[in-house]
């Protein structure tokens, strides 16, 4: 443990103890590998694709929502966006004619996003690189055992 660490452990507030060292180091692990393959697979889809990951997340989010719409407060809250920054992905995607908003039909202010059918076509296209990036830098290095425990932990923790 880091000597911050170590001083944030022993200053912690009473009954709520600082983090032990295999604490520390399977979070930080997790921290890295998120990274690490975050940072790989939105090169390559900018690469390929010319779409960055969180792009191909709204794309993926609309063409899985009913009617290939979502509200924009939904869409941010699937995407892990804030507001705003999902309000400035969808400005852009809409330039380029991926998606388009419209007015949510039960709810006068409300707007919604939703997936053209050239937005459509594009996931399709990079969903091909995406799905290889799974694979490469995910899935093919564990095994089924891995890869269920990984999903019940995961599962558990986004709980």
């Amino acid at each position: 443990m880091t000597e911050i660490a170590e001083r944030s452990a022993a200053t912690a507030p009473p009954g709520r103890p600082g983090p032990t060292r295999a604490q520390l180091a399977a979070w930080r692990a997790f921290l890295r590998a998120h990274a690490t393959i975050t940072r790989a697979m939105e090169a390559e889809l900018v690469a390929e694709q010319q779409l960055s990951l969180a792009a191909y997340d709204v794309l993926v989010q609309l063409a899985e929502a009913p009617g290939r719409q979502l509200r924009m407060t939904e869409l941010a809250d699937a995407v892990l966006l804030s507001r705003s920054g999902v309000t400035r992905l969808v400005d852009r995607l809409e330039k380029v004619g991926l998606v388009t908003r419209c007015p949510v039909e039960t709810d006068g202010r409300g707007v919604a996003a939703g997936l053209t059918e050239a937005g459509l076509q594009r996931l399709r296209i990079a969903s091909r690189t995406h799905l290889a990036g799974v694979v490469r830098h995910f899935a093919a290095r564990l095994d089924a055992d891995d890869l269920t425990a990984l999903e019940r932990i995961s599962r558990r923790l986004a709980d």
